[in-house]
């Protein structure tokens, strides 16, 4: 106790006192030792909880002064208490495998309660842990599935492991591009189902059987050749000669695999096949799947463009297709982020998920005609996620935002309506981002919230929204010790005059309001979701550490982006290049109004991906703003990155907008000071979109840095990298020669 008492009077007079100058050697010392100084400082937050499989205990686990502990909670008795430390359960582990064990090293998704054992998966075995006796049993091998989680990998489907019936009595499979059955005792007996499948024009592995045995489903598969992007790896590891790597990476624009779904109809001896003018210039067939009475398989088709999605239906005994929902735009259809479909009584009725009255709302839907049956939710607030649907008290529960006024709008709150839209009820309230985790049937959740400001609170909540027990308020008396601030949530009116942005304010912890700040900010702008952080962080993003150098660090979620109307959205489309900067540029303006040490005369801005493009395009978009940018893993010309991302905002067939918004073909109009970073295996954003950049600013004869980083894949640069963007707004921002890495 009094050598942590020692260490937090250490620490306070390290971060109170005052600097007097900025980009110091104490300054870089400050940022450097922040990560590990607040580290495990907030305390009687959860970090990762789950139920046991009745729904009648949860657990969850804790930072606490002595380190991180387990606590039971038990519904029927309203109790919690501490069942073991962390430091037990990885001590024991540590014994078995004769090795140390990082804290982080368990997978919590992964945890199970059962009884009064906690199960879990570690270096590809489960493992049990009995608490109360302390001990820890390892069970079985885990098997490994053959899966790749590269962005770009597709599963096989020219061949695959034969398919049995449900009655296991048939086994479906293909060969030699066809589809045959056989009975699954039996592999001489072969009969064979299709004959017209070849190389170029072959049957899908993904097979599916009907519920009754009499029928599968596959798909007719014209191929088209995927571009391969090749990566030059200069220094591996295991060898001394550079390594080559090659990843399949359809672009925008480039041909694309057609599918055609299938029925075979065994009792009546006859293939069923959707036809090309049915299905015309599909972007993709998804989730086809049997209806329970096996009258027909549903599949979603995704049209080339994004501005038409079909829930489609292909029947079993005449081979009929049609279309049961078409959605249709002028703009895009968020598939990405927004698709929501639930089947209700065997796809007689269907919950869909639909922006088209202008907000992100639910609908019921006659499975037959496609007609709204009612609209669930409406208002100008959005659905965020469906998390459970009741057929039988027909109510859902959900994730929504900015229903409740006064509140920042991208709070997630969570509600429970009816299936006719009646019976509202919202379950959380408190002006807060909340964050649930239901038990198995929905009738108890923890909830906990907290701002970027304010450290959360946790509570056991029943179906009704009812706190039936208070469980842990976060403790972050330690942390103000340290003299940080906490980052401030700020608001100001974007570029149509009515619409609020929002975005964070980071100041450094010896800030001083008689001094002049630059400003750096940190984008991110992709139209796929939102980015500003909602919960409790001291650090978020990194972005203290950066401000502890001596600047003013910001976020924002300007238009364009996601979580808001359609109308919100829609300014990105075709036109990635705008990112939200009108908003942007008027909310710092806003900010610096309000706190006039905000010096709007120098400012930064950086960003990696998505963010490392519109950080490298403020430069060339809005030089007269933004003056210093340090753009990582940047996606500089659309057309250059993968297709699914690019051509869902910038519309398909490639078009002018594409060279409009490329930062590569605006490379002359550079002004200010740039640094390009990349990884050179990069295989997210071809890393030679970075170099084209480069050389099209080496051609336009425009001054800027370019950092690549050997072996590295799509990173904001590790490190390095961040060592060198901090040096680089110090020495452009502030005017100030940064001091020797060695040096702190």
């Amino acid at each position: 106790m009094i050598f942590r008492i020692l260490c937090c009077l250490v620490l306070t007079v390290f971060y109170i006192l005052p600097c007097s100058a900025q980009g110091t050697v104490s300054d870089y010392r400050r940022a450097k030792q922040l990560k590990g100084a607040v580290e495990g400082k907030l305390y009687d937050a959860p970090i990762a909880s789950g139920w046991s499989l009745d729904g009648k205990e949860l657990w969850y686990e804790k930072q606490t002064p002595k380190g991180r502990v387990f606590i039971l909670v038990n519904i029927a008795q309203r109790t919690k208490k501490e069942i073991f430390t962390l430091k037990e359960l990885l001590g024991s582990l540590q014994n078995k495998l004769g090795h140390s064990i990082g804290e982080d090293a368990l997978d919590r998704a992964k945890i199970k309660l059962s009884g009064r054992r906690l199960e879990f998966e570690h270096q590809g075995y489960a493992w049990t842990w009995d608490w109360e006796h302390k001990r820890l049993v390892q069970k079985y091998a885990i098997a490994r599935e053959d899966r790749s989680t590269y962005w770009g990998w597709v599963p096989p489907n020219r061949e695959g492991e034969g398919i049995p019936s449900p009655d296991g009595k048939w086994t479906a499979f293909i060969k030699d591009s066809n589809i045959f059955i056989r009975p699954t005792n039996d592999t001489t007996t072969i009969k064979q189902l299709t004959f017209d499948g070849r190389p170029t024009e072959y049957y899908s592995a993904q097979i599916h059987w009907s519920p009754d045995n009499k029928k599968i489903a596959s798909s007719k598969v014209h191929p088209a050749a995927v571009r391969q992007l090749t990566l030059v790896e200069s220094s591996p590891s295991e060898q001394l000669q550079p390594k080559l790597h090659t990843r399949d990476y359809p672009k925008p624009g480039d041909s694309l695999t057609q599918y055609y779904p299938v029925i075979y109809n065994l009792e009546l001896d006859t293939l069923f096949i959707t036809r090309v003018q049915e299905l015309e210039n599909q972007f993709s067939i998804s989730r086809i799947a049997w209806r329970q009475d096996s009258r027909a398989i549903s599949f979603e088709y995704n049209k080339r463009g994004h501005q038409q999605y079909n829930v489609m239906e292909l029947a079993a005994n005449n081979g009929q297709v049609r279309p049961i929902i078409t959605e249709r735009s002028d703009t895009f259809i968020d598939y990405s982020g927004k698709r929501y479909r639930f089947d209700l009584r065997d796809g007689k009725e269907i919950i869909w998920a639909s922006e088209r009255d202008g907000w992100n709302h639910l609908y019921r839907l006659d499975g037959q005609t496609g007609e709204i049956i009612n609209q669930i939710t409406k208002g100008e607030w959005v659905v965020r996620r469906v998390l459970h649907v009741d057929q039988q008290q027909k109510q859902i529960i959900f994730e929504g935002s900015g229903r409740e006024r006064g509140q920042d709008p991208y709070f997630l709150q969570y509600y429970s309506i009816d299936f006719d839209g009646n019976n509202l009820r919202a379950l959380t309230h408190e002006d807060g981002n909340h964050t649930a985790t239901f038990n198995p049937d929905f009738s108890y959740f923890m909830d906990m919230y907290s701002r970027i400001d304010t450290v959360p609170r946790t509570v056991l909540r029943d179906r009704q929204g009812t706190v039936i027990m208070s469980l842990e308020s976060a403790d972050d008396s330690e942390l103000q010790q340290l003299g940080l601030r906490t980052p401030e949530a700020f608001s100001a009116t974007g570029r149509d005059g009515q619409t609020d942005i929002w975005g964070i304010i980071v100041r450094p912890s010896n800030f001083q309001e008689n001094k002049s700040y630059p400003i750096v900010e940190y984008i991110y702008a992709g139209p796929h979701s939102s980015f500003v952080p909602k919960s409790f962080a001291i650090n978020p993003n990194g972005m203290q550490e950066l401000a502890e150098l001596g600047f003013i660090v910001v976020q924002i979620d300007g238009m364009g982006t996601s979580n808001r109307s359609k109308r919100f959205q829609d300014v990105c489309w075709k036109n990635l290049k705008d990112a939200g900067f009108a908003d942007r540029i008027l909310w710092i303006k806003a900010a610096a109004e309000k706190y006039t040490y905000m010096d709007t005369t120098r400012v930064g801005i950086y960003g990696t991906s998505a963010g490392g493009q519109s950080s490298a395009g403020a430069l060339l978009f809005h030089p007269e703003f933004y003056k210093v940018a340090v753009s990582s893993c940047g996606c500089h010309d659309n057309r250059m990155d993968k297709i699914w991302w690019n051509e869902q905002w910038m519309g398909w067939p490639v078009g002018p907008e594409y060279a409009a918004c490329s930062n590569i073909e605006n490379a002359a109009n550079l002004q200010g000071k740039l640094m390009l970073i990349v990884g050179e295996i990069d295989d997210n954003v071809d890393p030679s979109s970075t170099f084209q950049f480069t050389n099209a600013l080496i051609k336009a004869g425009k001054d800027h840095e370019l950092i690549v980083v050997p072996g590295m894949g799509h990173s904001s640069g590790g490190t390095f990298g961040e060592n060198k963007r901090r040096d680089f707004f110090v020495r452009h921002l502030l005017g100030v020669r940064p001091p020797e890495w060695d040096n702190y």
